[in-house]
């Protein structure tokens, strides 16, 4: 079983090839998330999860229902994380908890895809010849992860070590950072809107509110920054301050490969 949550479809084309290739089914996991629905989830085979990486590791939604659901049938676990360069702690995360959930932890994979946060300036734009060389080395290391999982084989040299320094500056600095930067106030919307309710339907975390004429009111002190409002809405009216506004934006779909061959 592939199970995956993706706010810009980086995450769900890994774990949509992989599933392919594995001859398994795949699980969009934002319908469990924003549910909170924590019911047992029972595979024959292996269970593959696909998370996308944020602050260094794991959202923490994402966490917390790995955490709590019950996984049931096969024991062995693999983990597959897509960042836009640097998976930070989440292996050593996601080791810990496959031990605390009684689950063999069979290794992690990093796929290294498009950034898709513009929320702040740090990060310079990627150019579109490297948004393409990304998916294109992501779309040939899926064979390999597939075929480690297929034989039951441990993903040892696919993902970076963590080190101890990492995990002391991590732990701390990711609540702290989630606390002052990924606040909701910036968040605006124009008159661009059409009040398709979109950006509600994707937000794992329900914190956007249609109001009357359907746009979206960010109702809450926090979110998770997925990006997923800003860049799925069709008309491009979400903003983030004086940010986002001259920035290109991404999803997975406008450069999809398999599209592209079937054009």
């Amino acid at each position: 079983m592939i199970l995956y949550f993706s706010a810009t479809g980086n995450t769900r084309f890994i774990a949509e090839e992989l599933a392919s290739r594995l001859g398994d089914e795949s699980l969009d996991l934002l319908k469990r998330i924003k549910q909170k629905d924590y019911s047992p989830i029972s595979s024959d085979k292996p269970f593959v999860i696909c998370v996308p990486v944020y602050v260094c590791e794991m959202p923490a939604f994402m966490k917390e229902l790995i955490l709590n659901t019950p996984f049931e049938g096969n024991k062995d676990i693999y983990f597959v994380f897509s960042s836009g360069g640097y998976s930070g702690i989440s292996s050593f995360l996601a080791k810990r908890m496959a031990r605390k959930k009684g689950l063999n932890y069979m290794g992690s994979a990093d796929f290294r895809m498009p950034r898709n946060y513009i929320a702040n300036d740090v990060y310079p734009e990627l150019s579109e010849e490297e948004i393409r060389r990304r998916i294109d080395n992501s779309n040939k290391l899926i064979p390999e992860i597939a075929d480690l999982i297929s034989n039951g084989r441990k993903l040892v040299k696919c993902s970076k070590h963590v080190w101890l320094f990492e995990i002391i500056i991590t732990v701390p600095f990711t609540p702290v950072w989630t606390r002052i930067r990924q606040g909701v106030k910036k968040f605006s919307v124009s008159s661009k809107c059409i009040g398709c309710r979109k950006c509600a339907r994707l937000c794992p975390l329900n914190v956007i509110r249609p109001d009357e004429k359907g746009r979206p009111v960010w109702d809450a002190k926090m979110c998770a920054h997925c990006m997923s409002c800003i860049q799925n809405c069709p008309v491009e009216a979400i903003e983030y301050g004086d940010i986002t506004p001259p920035k290109k934006r991404y999803t997975f779909d406008r450069y999809d490969p398999r599209k592209i061959q079937d054009a």
